[in-house]
C-alpha cells in the first residue's frame, strides 16, 4: 500500500500463507481456473452455509451473472439503491433492464428502504437488488415479503458483507442469489475476484456455464481427462477466476472470522471516541445481526465543509474517502433519464455529507485514537 499516508484508508492482511499458496500454484504450472478454484468454492460454500458457490473474476461479474439468472431484459424494471458502488446498477443495465432507484431507510440506516421499494413496484418490476452497505445488513424480512407478494427475484450485493449474519444465516444466502467481491480492499481479498451463491441448484449450474462462454465443460476438465469436447448452451462470458487468485482467496478465507472480529473491535473504539462529538452522526447505531464492518462511515453536520474536513485529515497524514457518490446523480445515468437530483432526498443528503474513516484488521488502537483526535480537532474548531 502507499507509504504517503501515516494512516491509510485500508491495508492488506497478507503474510507468508498467501505467498506460499501462490508459489504452489506457480510450481504446479496450472495457473488458470482449476483445482484451487474448486477448493475455494467448496470452502466458501461451507463457510456461508450454501450448497455450492461459483467463483468468478469480480464482484461485478457475479452481479451480471445474477441478473442474467433472474432473466432480466429490455422492458423489465429492477428496484435498487443509489447509495452503492456503480457496479451494482451497471449490472442491471447490462441486461437491458431499467434500474428504478429507491431511497435509503434513514440517516442512520443507509440500506434500501422497504417502504419506498413497495411504493415503486410496477407491473414491469422483476427484481430487487439489495446492498448490504458497509457490511451492515438490510432489513430483509419486509424485502423478502415484498418479493414473495409480487414474484420478484432478490439479488444480494454482499460485496461488503462476507461473514455478516442475520438470524444465524450468512449474508448472500438470504435472497435468490448472493454476490461477493474479493477486490483488494475487501474483507476477503483475492486481488481481483468474486463469488456467487444461488438458492436454486439449476441457477448454480447455469452460473458455472455463464462464467466460461456458456460451455458445458471447461479447460481444466479436458486437461484432467474428464472430457474431450464441449457444447455451448448459453451466450456466456469470460468471467473465470485464476487459480493464482483463488489461492490468495483461500488463504484469506481462513482469516476472515478473526479479521472481522478485529474490525468490530476497532469500530467500537471509534464509536467510544466519537459518539459525543457535536456536528457528527455515526450511522448504524443499532445494526441488524452481526455486521462485517467493511468500512467505518460517518455523517457530517450540514454546516461542515466536507472538502475542508477531508483536506484537514489529509494534512495529518490520514486518508479518508466517500462511499459513495449516489449513482443516480452520475452524468451517464442522468443523461439517459435514469436519475434526477431531488428524487432521493435521504440518499442525496448522505451523499453530500458522508466521509469514510480508515478501518482494517492490522490497524492499531493508537491509529484509531489518532484518527478520532483528528476528527475532534477539525469539528471542534
Amino acid at each position: 500500500m502507499s507509504t504517503d499516508w501515516k494512516i491509510p484508508l485500508a491495508d492488506l492482511e497478507i503474510d507468508a500463507e498467501e505467498r506460499d499458496a501462490v508459489l504452489r500454484v506457480l510450481e504446479s504450472r496450472w495457473l488458470t481456473m482449476g483445482e484451487v478454484t474448486a477448493a475455494l468454492e467448496a470452502a466458501f460454500a461451507h463457510y456461508v452455509g450454501a450448497p455450492s458457490a461459483v467463483a468468478v473474476s469480480s464482484g461485478t461479474a457475479a452481479l451480471h451473472i445474477a441478473a442474467r439468472l433472474a432473466g432480466l431484459g429490455v422492458g423489465d424494471e429492477v428496484l435498487t439503491p443509489a447509495l452503492t458502488f456503480v457496479a451494482s446498477v451497471n449490472a442491471i443495465v447490462y441486461t437491458g433492464a431499467r434500474p428504478v432507484f429507491v431511497d435509503v431507510t434513514s440517516l442512520d440506516d443507509w440500506t434500501i428502504d422497504p417502504a419506498d421499494a413497495r411504493r415503486k413496484v410496477t407491473p414491469a418490476t422483476r427484481a430487487i437488488v439489495v446492498v448490504h452497505y458497509g457490511g451492515y445488513l438490510c432489513d430483509m424480512e419486509p424485502i423478502m415479503s415484498l418479493a414473495r407478494e409480487y414474484g420478484l427475484v432478490v439479488i444480494e450485493d454482499a460485496a461488503h458483507a462476507p461473514g455478516a449474519r442475520l438470524d444465524g444465516r450468512a449474508a448472500g444466502t438470504l435472497g435468490d442469489a448472493g454476490c461477493f467481491s474479493f477486490f483488494t480492499n475487501k474483507n476477503l481479498t483475492s486481488a481481483e475476484g468474486g463469488m456467487i451463491v444461488c438458492a436454486r441448484a439449476e441457477w448454480t449450474e447455469r452460473a458455472r456455464r455463464l462464467r466460461s462462454h456458456g460451455m458445458t465443460t471447461v479447460t481444466w476438465q479436458r486437461y484432467a481427462g474428464h472430457a474431450f469436447s464441449y457444447d455451448v448452451l448459453d451466450l456466456g462470458f469470460n468471467y473465470r477466476i485464476s487459480d493464482l487468485h483463488a489461492a490468495v482467496g483461500l488463504a484469506q478465507l481462513g482469516k476472515l472470522e478473526r479479521n472481522n472480529a478485529r474490525r468490530a473491535v476497532l469500530a467500537r473504539r471509534y464509536v467510544e471516541r466519537l459518539q459525543d462529538l457535536p456536528r457528527l452522526t455515526l450511522p448504524f447505531g443499532r445494526p441488524r445481526g452481526e455486521p462485517a464492518h467493511h468500512i467505518f462511515p460517518l455523517l457530517l453536520a450540514e454546516d461542515v465543509d466536507r472538502d475542508a474536513f477531508i483536506q484537514g485529515m489529509r494534512a495529518r497524514g490520514i486518508q479518508t474517502s466517500v462511499h459513495y457518490p449516489p449513482v443516480h446523480l452520475f452524468t451517464w445515468y442522468r443523461e439517459r433519464g435514469l436519475g434526477a437530483p431531488g428524487s432521493l432526498p435521504l440518499t442525496e443528503a448522505i451523499g453530500r455529507r458522508m466521509v469514510t474513516l480508515p478501518l482494517y484488521p492490522s490497524m492499531g488502537e493508537a491509529a484509531v485514537d489518532a484518527v478520532a483526535e483528528g476528527v475532534r480537532v477539525l469539528l471542534l474548531r
